[in-house]
């Protein structure tokens, strides 16, 4: 679905970091600890986050206990911050590289849905420019998609007609 909360954006750009090399279902699996560890994804908390702060969560068994990652969710709270105040609102940035609007795509298999692409590798790039770290074109793709940037719902797939209504 089309999302353009910017704290709910901020979460799944953090989910989607922690799933880098792993499952997405789990992220899934762990995403209440996530939020518990996380302070429900308030950027504005995350970004205060001390090294303390990071050596406890590093002892949380309910997330992925990975350094690099954490401190990126910590990094990129800060950077998600003084790209909000830049340009006014996370969503009207990330959204720019779709031209406001969900592509969609026709995919008939899972073997046609792209893993990258241009859109996500300029994102990509543009995010690694402001600070944001975990924010591989690979990533930013499935980022695009969870976030509704982009609608790979296969063609034989009941959920997208109905997306395709809400957004048609």
């Amino acid at each position: 679905m089309p999302l353009r909360d910017d704290r709910a954006l901020y979460e799944l750009l953090v989910l989607e970091g922690f799933q880098a090399g792993l499952s997405w279902i789990t992220v899934l699996r762990k995403r209440d600890a996530f939020r518990r560890a996380f302070d429900g994804f308030d950027p504005e908390v995350v970004a205060r986050f001390a090294p303390r702060r990071v050596e406890a969560i590093l002892r949380d068994p309910g997330i992925i206990r990975h350094r690099g990652k954490i401190e990126a969710a910590v990094a990129n709270a800060r950077a998600f911050l003084a790209l909000r105040r830049d340009e006014g609102a996370f969503a009207r940035f990330v959204w720019s590289f779709v031209g406001g609007a969900p592509r969609v795509g026709a995919p008939r298999s899972m073997s046609e849905v792209p893993a990258e692409t241009v859109e996500s590798r300029a994102l990509s790039k543009a995010l690694r420019a402001r600070g944001f770290a975990f924010v591989g074109p690979k990533s930013c793709y499935a980022f695009m998609q969870s976030a509704g940037l982009v609608n790979d719902h296969l063609t034989s797939c009941f959920r997208r007609a109905e997306l395709m209504r809400g957004i048609g």
